[in-house]
């Protein structure tokens, strides 16, 4: 039985000295298998390969010359830079940089890089660079959209967003959607920039009789002095807390009674239902909801209540939806004003939500629930 022949491998660097003995010193193909116990059919092979080289034919296997070697090492090279560009051409579109930012790029690149071979790479046709930059030299015209848009802007306490100032601007006389408008806020460089802060104000530990939830979420009745719902929340000064208890008209979303004091006695939401009482004189059977607080829980309270024919109403326990549209009032109410001033003391800051209240919430600022409309003019149209 023939013994089975071990497989051998053989370098670049040993393949080359087998053919030079053969082309070089004449030794016949034969010999040189029998010295180096080769097989025939493998030096013929390198012999071809070889002869293959030398005339310019590239093959699959390892090159044998220096100059093939070179070049598939040249091509292995010419591969990994064209890979290395298709991954930074990738990252480069998914940062999605501005037409602005590469102009500015290209710009900055063109005494290192022709702009015909910037412009490919950074993905943008080259009479579009010249355009953009025809465009950009040339003084920008404000249009009077612009102008009318930042007036807007500004009468809102620079507080809404897209939606509400495209309201505006249609109620000025500009027909403009949305999307536009939010195009030249960005390039107006208008933003709407709040800042959260938090203070519990709900003290509902306590053995005061608590009201059924009779509103039960119904938040849009279907007329003024239906249903109204009340809320305490904080207002920070440097001279200390002052807080604000709050009445709002669920059908048209006005603010009709408020009051402001540096502590939480039952008396500060008696008197702001008080003065929603007196302001409107809602008939009997009209429901006040509030949250379990224990100044909502007062006998005060629901004297008061009882003495003017109203309904009762409170949240369940730890539920702050059952409120949502009051918490959204004061939540508006601390990002378009509380949190952009700092109050010097509590007269200070007492006039200054009043006139929020009055001269903006109530009467200029546009609300979604009421098609884009103030509560005043919801109100006026609904009478």
């Amino acid at each position: 039985m023939t013994p089975q022949r071990t497989r051998r491998t053989f370098d670049t660097t040993f393949k080359r000295q087998v053919i030079k003995m053969i082309k070089d010193q004449g030794i016949p193909v034969s010999q040189v298998c029998r010295d180096l116990n080769l097989v025939d059919s493998a030096v013929r092979r390198w012999l071809a390969q070889h002869e293959g080289e030398c005339n310019g034919k590239l093959t699959g296997a390892m090159p044998l010359t220096p100059e093939q070697q070179r070049i598939r090492q040249l091509e292995r090279e010419n591969q990994r830079l064209k890979g290395d560009v298709e991954l930074l051409k990738k990252a480069f579109g998914f940062l999605r940089p501005g037409y602005e930012v590469i102009q500015t790029l290209i710009t900055h690149m063109r005494e290192k890089a022709a702009i015909a071979r910037l412009c490919p790479l950074l993905g943008i046709s080259r009479s579009g660079f010249y355009a953009a930059r025809s465009r950009l030299s040339r003084p920008r015209i404000v249009s009077m959209q612009e102008t009318q848009l930042q007036a807007a802007f500004a009468d809102s306490a620079q507080t809404y967003g897209s939606r509400r100032l495209s309201k505006a601007m249609q109620a000025r006389g500009f027909a403009m959607g949305r999307y536009r408008t939010r195009t030249l806020m960005r390039r107006l460089e208008l933003r709407a920039r709040w800042s959260r802060k938090f203070r519990h104000t709900t003290d509902s530990r306590h053995d005061l009789p608590v009201a059924d939830n009779v509103l039960n979420r119904h938040f849009n009745p279907d007329a003024i002095n239906k249903a109204w719902v009340s809320d305490i929340t904080y207002i920070r000064t440097a001279s200390g807390w002052l807080y604000l208890a709050a009445v709002l008209d669920l059908h048209s979303r006005k603010v009709v009674g408020w009051s402001m004091s540096p502590s939480m006695p039952a008396d500060l939401v008696c008197s702001a239902l008080q003065m929603a009482i007196t302001l409107r004189q809602p008939p009997k059977g009209l429901i006040v909801h509030s949250d379990r607080g224990s100044q909502y829980a007062s006998a005060a309270h629901s004297e008061l209540l009882r003495r003017n024919h109203c309904i009762a109403s409170m949240s369940r326990k730890g539920n702050c939806w059952d409120t949502t549209v009051m918490e959204r009032f004061l939540l508006n109410l601390k990002m378009e004003r509380v949190w952009r001033r700092q109050y010097a003391n509590h007269t200070e800051a007492i006039a200054d939500i009043a006139d929020y209240i009055v001269n903006f919430y109530n009467a200029r600022r546009l609300h979604s629930a009421l098609g884009y409309r103030s509560p005043v003019e919801y109100e006026q149209a609904s009478t």
